[in-house]
């Protein structure tokens, strides 16, 4: 049956060829048929109703059985931001086991004869990612109950147990404390504390490794106040420093922030020093040895189970904990690795053989670089191993459902316990997810506008314009579709 044109459409299209001359009167290259809509799924109509720009990739399975319920690009491999976490932490858990921990030690190396220690004294790491002052000064406090009051060989610092790493991701700005630098000893996360005060006669600034009971200054890191507007902070290297500038007119009258520590093993000990010599002893000054020591144990000093300190890591999303776990779980597997990109590598290498994760490859164990792929339907897969034997999901953050204002609604039937993941123009978020039936859904859900984040400088990595809203829709969106999966897969 021939289509009708009405006359309307004729007389409009005979006028437009009028109008343009006898080059446009041949037949025309487009149909004036109706032309079919492409009808979309109803996963699409919630992604295109989220105005979030970019990809979308997803994965919902039963976390029991393990089968795969719903995908959307699962099989992408997209950036999986701070998620990646639970991947580190199911690798730490299977490399070194939930009640592994963590053990710091002042060795001497040489006699010790009426409290004098003939002999170097080396604080040595053991990749503790926890270790803070409280801790350094127990151990000051012990080694002079032990009775030694001299050491009159040079105090040395050990940190290779684990490779380092100047930040763990250098496309960051420098003065972001969630990108410090790793090796085999960290102290207070690798962040120190940065306090400053206008005063008659200027700013006065404080540089310290403080915590609940204790602030003792350090004189690795150095801070200049410049009377300058940008650049905020500038960062040099020196032999033994961490020297710092800061813009006096981007500081007004007062305030601290945590700045990252570069030289981890010269912070933890400087902090020593001052923490041993308020108990009497008196050490030189820091020697950083790679060297792995003997000698006799004086001093030894505990972290807290693994699987507490996931569960840390997990919550608060602390990045170095990730890389120190992750680089530690490599050297139980494989022997010490040696870079950060290579233990993750090997993380990534253990994954696609322990739960078949084929598109998954990290740059890190944190999941700060941009640079890492991971597939929803990778992830998935290990999150239904893992439900077998619930040793993921008790760690993991819950998740909270909001409500059309965006307050949290505690009352939501679904409960959802996962990790998020954000950076700039990147949103993720995987775990389990519970209906009110009581059955549980494994998921990952990634989003990136990689065009968009491909074009922040570097100097504007901390709060791009349009990123902040970017990632408001991504959990939005995220929470539809959690809600979606709810109402369609209730037992």
């Amino acid at each position: 049956m021939r289509s009708r044109v009405s006359r309307r459409a004729f007389l409009s299209a005979a006028a437009s060829l009028a109008a343009t001359g006898p080059l446009l009167a041949a037949a025309p290259k487009t149909s004036l048929r109706p032309q079919a809509r492409v009808k979309r799924s109803a996963a699409e109509r919630v992604i295109a109703a989220s105005g979030l720009s970019g990809e979308v990739s997803y994965s919902v399975a039963d976390a029991t059985t393990g089968e795969i319920l719903e995908t959307f690009g699962g099989e992408a491999a997209l950036p999986p931001a701070s998620v990646a976490k639970a991947l580190t932490a199911l690798y730490a858990l299977a490399a070194l086991g939930p009640d592994h921990r963590y053990e710091t030690r002042l060795i001497a190396d040489g006699r010790i004869e009426d409290g004098v220690l003939h002999g170097n004294l080396i604080l040595a790491g053991g990749s503790d990612p926890t270790l803070d002052t409280e801790a350094l000064a127990e151990m000051a406090k012990q080694l002079r109950e032990s009775g030694l009051r001299e050491v009159r060989g040079t105090f040395k610092v050990y940190n290779g147990a684990l490779p380092h790493t100047r930040s763990i991701d250098p496309g960051q700005p420098d003065h972001l404390g969630y990108s410090p630098a790793v090796s085999g000893i960290a102290l207070n996360y690798n962040r120190v504390h940065f306090e400053w005060k206008r005063g008659p006669n200027g700013y006065s600034v404080t540089m310290d490794a403080r915590t609940r009971n204790y602030k003792p200054r350090v004189s690795m890191a150095l801070m200049q106040v410049v009377n300058r507007r940008v650049p905020v902070y500038t960062y040099e290297e020196a032999a033994r420093l961490d020297k710092w500038t800061v813009a006096s007119q981007a500081l007004g009258n007062g305030g601290a922030r945590w700045l990252p520590v570069r030289k981890p093993a010269h912070y933890a000990g400087d902090v020593f020093q001052t923490l041993a010599r308020v108990n009497g002893i008196v050490l030189g000054k820091v020697n950083v040895t790679q060297s792995r020591p003997g000698g006799a144990i004086l001093v030894r000093h505990k972290s807290a189970p693994l699987v507490d300190i996931l569960r840390g890591m997990l919550k608060y999303s602390n990045n170095l904990t990730a890389e120190m776990v992750g680089m530690s779980a490599t050297s139980a597997l494989y022997g010490r690795p040696e870079t950060l990109p290579a233990s993750a590598k090997a993380m990534s290498d253990w994954a696609a053989e322990t739960y078949g994760m084929q598109n998954t490859l990290m740059v890190d164990h944190s999941g700060l670089g941009d640079g890492s792929r991971m597939a929803p339907e990778d992830l998935v897969r290990a999150f239904a191993v893992a439900h077998e034997t619930d040793e993921l999901q008790p760690l993991l953050k819950r998740f909270p459902m909001r409500d059309s204002e965006g307050r949290e609604n505690r009352a939501h039937p679904i409960r959802v316990e996962a990790k998020t993941g954000t950076l700039n123009f990147v949103s993720a978020l995987g775990g389990y997810a519970t209906g009110a039936d009581g059955r549980d859904l494994a998921f990952a859900i990634f989003t990136a506008d990689m065009e968009k984040r491909s074009k922040i400088a570097r100097a504007d990595r901390d709060v791009p314009p349009g990123a902040r809203a970017w990632n408001r829709r991504s959990r939005r969106l995220q929470q539809k579709l959690i809600e979606r999966w709810g109402a369609l897969y209730d037992s």
